[in-house]
């Protein structure tokens, strides 16, 4: 009887092999997909003091998540690939938590990206904070949302200019210095700022420098739209801010008066560093001006780093950081348990769940408009399913002789 029952452990072995093929030929285009190997145990029936009885073949499935698939680049940059180890963080309809490698997400109707599966992406929410999250649980993640994103303004906080001062011009009189805000005031050069509010309104902003000897040269900035008439002096409220600035006789170097804190009407304070302006025996030039802040802006698009920091990028050409997509991984990816649409979750086999940021913590980098093609292999599962065949009808072959030897046994018996 022991011919009967191996030889049907064989072919159902065997059958186990042929559907674990088929499986694997079926998702050869599947994203993130991850072959699947049959491995084969032998079976022994065996009591103390016995001798061994052959009993056959056992099967197990084991799913090759630690394989790495092809990343292919695609038009949609919410598609997202994962170049290394880990997985993607995602939750279904209810909000459980699962792993998955198809990364083939887009947004839905509300702007949550879900991928072909129907499994929702999730991320740290950072469009409040810094833009920066160090992420080492699922504690605190949410559905990323690219919908609705608000329009957007940086008020300016710091600018920086860079330029000469001619030691040659003339002093200007303490009685004619823009800061006495006078009908004809005068002054040794002119240059403008353009800062924004709070709320993204421009501001230009008046700078005048006035020679007043001994190597001091003194800054007035006005709001240009107090000016009267918009042409000029006097300005309504008088100056924002004014600084003296004092150089090196020796080497003309900026000495002191720098930084210049100058309050934005309906904005903050603007820190105006002018440490790098010169007083030389050259015409006065400025090299370069440079201030932070934006206008109002609405969302043109997103981009998303190997870091898998999210950036949503604006029409007024600022930038916010909005989301953190961390990674996970488990001690044994092998031995997750596998769900529909190419998810995962953990188990006691696969072990404790372990998130991290992406490029960090041994986990991979992810690859915005990228795909990670499926890991089969057409050809060898091809080759694998002759072998399988061949073996199949070996055993039924074993199972028929048995069978012709049981008759045999019991026409001698009769």
């Amino acid at each position: 009887m022991s011919v009967f029952n191996t030889s049907v452990s064989g072919m159902l072995a065997d059958n186990n092999w042929l559907s674990t093929i088929s499986q694997n030929v079926a998702n050869a285009n599947t994203t993130g997909f991850k072959n699947v190997e049959t491995e084969f145990s032998s079976l022994v029936d065996s009591s103390p003091g016995s001798t061994p009885q052959v009993a056959g073949v056992s099967t197990n499935m084991i799913s090759l998540n630690n394989l790495q698939g092809a990343v292919e680049s695609t038009q949609t940059v919410s598609n997202l690939a994962v170049q290394g180890a880990g997985f993607f963080v995602v939750s279904d309809a209810s909000g459980s938590i699962y792993l998955t490698r198809n990364g083939s997400f887009v947004p839905d109707a509300q702007g949550n990206l879900v991928n072909s599966a129907g499994y929702f992406l999730m991320g740290a929410n950072t469009e409040n904070t810094s833009g920066t999250a160090t992420i080492n649980s699922i504690s605190g993640l949410s559905k990323v949302n690219v919908q609705g994103a608000a329009a957007t303004a940086t008020p300016s906080s710091t600018a920086k200019i860079v330029a000469n001062l001619p030691s040659t011009a003339s002093v200007v009189a303490a009685a004619n210095l823009p800061s006495t805000n006078a009908v004809g005031a005068q002054y040794t050069d002119e240059t403008t700022l353009t800062a924004y509010d709070n709320l993204g309104g421009a501001h230009t902003i008046n700078l005048y420098l006035s020679n007043l000897g001994g190597g001091q040269w003194e800054v007035d900035a006005f709001d240009n739209s107090a000016a009267t008439a918009g042409t000029g002096f006097p300005y309504a409220g008088g100056a924002l801010a004014t600084t003296t600035l004092t150089f090196s006789s020796t080497t003309g170097a900026l000495t002191a008066g720098s930084p210049m804190s100058i309050p934005i009407p309906g904005g903050q304070t603007l820190s105006l560093d002018l440490s790098q302006t010169t007083q030389l025996a050259s015409a006065f030039g400025v090299t370069s001006a440079t201030i932070n802040g934006n206008a109002p802006g609405t969302m043109s698009g997103f981009s998303i780093s190997p870091s898998g920091v999210m950036s949503f990028q604006y029409n007024n050409g600022s930038s916010v950081n909005a989301f953190v997509i961390p990674l996970a991984n488990v001690p044994s990816p092998d031995n997750l348990t596998s769900l529909i649409g190419g998810a995962y979750s953990t188990n006691y086999a696969s072990g404790n769940l372990q998130v991290n940021n992406a490029d960090s913590g041994g986990l991979g980098t992810i690859n915005d408009s990228s795909l990670e093609s499926s890991t089969v292999d057409l050809a060898a599962e091809l080759t694998n399913m002759i072998q399988a065949q061949s073996a199949y009808e070996a055993n039924s072959k074993v199972f028929q002789t048995g069978a012709n030897l049981f008759d045999t046994l019991n026409n001698l018996h009769a």
